[in-house]
């Protein structure tokens, strides 16, 4: 032990301690067995005792350990040169893209509802940036760039491994599918995060070649947008097929519905005009109206009756024709009267000119009295063919109210049956129409999905890292390895004291 310096005390301590523990312990009064080994028992204060090392002594094993830091840190940074130099460069690209969760709403009555929650907004796009990297994308991009024949998604020659070594994997097996490596592989090269505070999402594409990473990612986002459009289209697709399944038998319910009215109406007898009323109620009301015309041309004939009777001679007539002729009699009787006048200042009652005007007044009055007489039977005609009229229609309007009466009773279940047959046909031709428009919506693509920054090709490689970081990361892992190997070789010179001078 005189070979320790000073800056060995705490760890020559320490082992001195554990040599004294170890003589001061009483011991076996027992014989040992000649060859026996005694076995020493580790406990936590022993360990607790040699983790106690000063900062002297580790830097004394560091000192000591100099060349095989130096030894290991050259090693390194000659290995990381290496690995930058040999390793195969990767190129990552990366596309911004906003996925707004409010679709296109270019349909009023649209299939689809809009969000309207910023809760429901960021559920649609995270479950839209979902589908971004999903197997129905990604096998669409390996099918629209032939990925399963790129070497670097499926490599069809076998490789090394240290189970077909050990004889652990079957030589027969199938080779996998290429389509299906080829997905398994680009899931691996594709990877898309969201931003927190906004509906952007970027796409960064891996590969072994920067203008294919490009491609890639262009590939994933035109995929992206065909998904969803599909997406939007079966679903459409299903609802226009569910809506056509269902017409049939819309179609069917309404048509019986149609043909109960109309065996209805055929077996009562119920027939209906042009504008849908009931022929019988449709003449009810034209005889209503017609006996309201033949009382009023009754009333009115009898007040024209009445008023020539009451003016007799002084009557007279609204036929423009009997006026005509009834004022050329009275204008005749009046100038005889004023001939005869005249006349009878000249002469006597028996003169012949009296004589005559007198017998041409009297002729002249007898024809105003026939003309007037003619007026009032007319009159009178007209009021008794007015009475006459006016008696039929009621006649006829009285044997017609019975049947309108049955009618109507029977109106009562055929307004059911045309309520029935209304409300199903307002639904076959609401289905009809709805089933038309969502046909046409599957053609429609309401993805609000754009392209906020495009990929850019890469100016320099994403991994492995440049030679230069790689030369300083092995260096200082070499010496980091270095050092603990250092500390390592310590503690074992160490631990060899210690049991050398116990043994002493």
């Amino acid at each position: 032990m005189a070979s320790i310096s000073e800056g060995n005390v705490s760890g020559a301590r320490i082992y001195a301690r554990l040599g004294h523990d170890r003589a001061a312990r009483p011991q076996p009064t027992a014989p040992e067995a000649p060859g026996a080994v005694q076995v020493e028992t580790i406990t936590l204060n022993r360990i607790g005792d040699f983790l106690e090392l000063d900062f002297g002594r580790l830097f004394l094993w560091l000192r000591k350990g100099v060349l095989a830091m130096a030894t290991a840190g050259l090693l390194g940074a000659v290995a990381g040169g290496v690995f930058g130099v040999m390793a195969p460069p990767k190129f990552s690209v990366s596309t911004d893209i906003l996925i707004d969760p409010v679709s296109l709403k270019v349909v009023g009555d649209d299939l689809y509802q809009q969000t309207g929650q910023i809760d429901s907004g960021i559920l649609a796009a995270r479950s839209k940036l979902r589908v971004l990297t999903s197997g129905n994308v990604l096998a669409r991009v390996v099918d629209s760039l032939s990925l399963s024949a790129d070497k670097e998604f499926y490599d069809p020659t076998p490789r090394f491994s240290i189970g077909g070594l050990l004889g652990l994997s079957r030589p027969d097996a199938e080779p996998s599918d290429p389509r299906n490596a080829a997905i398994s592989a680009l899931a691996k090269k594709v990877d898309a995060k969201a931003d927190d505070t906004s509906f952007v999402a970027s796409l960064k594409v891996t590969t072994l070649d920067g203008d294919k990473s490009m491609r890639i990612a262009d590939a994933v986002v035109a995929a992206f947008r065909e998904e969803l459009a599909k997406a939007e289209a079966d679903g459409a697709a299903r609802t226009a097929q569910s809506l056509n399944d269902r017409l049939d038998a819309l179609k069917v319910a309404a048509t019986e519905a149609e043909q109960k009215v109309v065996d209805y109406r055929a077996a009562n007898g119920l027939a209906a005009s042009a504008s849908g009323e009931l022929v019988s109620t449709q003449t009810m009301s034209q005889l209503a109206s017609q006996v309201v015309d033949a009382q009023s041309r009754l009333i009115s004939a009898q007040s024209a009756y009445d008023e020539l009777v009451a003016a007799g001679r002084d009557a007279a007539s609204s036929d423009p024709t009997a006026a005509t002729s009834l004022s050329a009699v009275r204008a005749r009787v009046a100038e005889l009267k004023s001939q005869l006048e005249s006349q009878s200042r000249i002469y006597g009652p028996r003169h012949p000119s009296i004589t005559k005007l007198e017998s041409e007044l009297g002729n002249a009055e007898s024809e105003l009295t026939q003309e007037i007489s003619r007026l009032v039977g007319g009159a009178k005609a007209a009021v008794d063919e007015a009475r006459t009229a006016l008696a039929a229609l009621e006649a006829r309007q009285g044997s017609l109210q019975s049947s309108v009466f049955s009618d109507n009773a029977l109106q009562v279940g055929l307004r059911e049956l045309e309520r029935d047959a209304a409300s199903k046909v307002t639904i076959y031709e609401a289905f009809l129409s709805r089933a038309r428009e969502v046909t046409e919506r599957e053609q429609i693509d309401t993805s609000n999905v754009r392209v906020i920054s495009t990929p850019l090709p890469p100016t320099d490689r994403s991994w492995p890292p440049s030679t230069p970081v790689l030369v300083v990361l092995g260096l200082v892992g070499g010496l980091v390895i270095g050092a603990l190997l250092s500390i390592v070789l310590g503690i074992r010179r160490d631990l060899k004291a210690g049991r050398d001078s116990a043994a002493a």
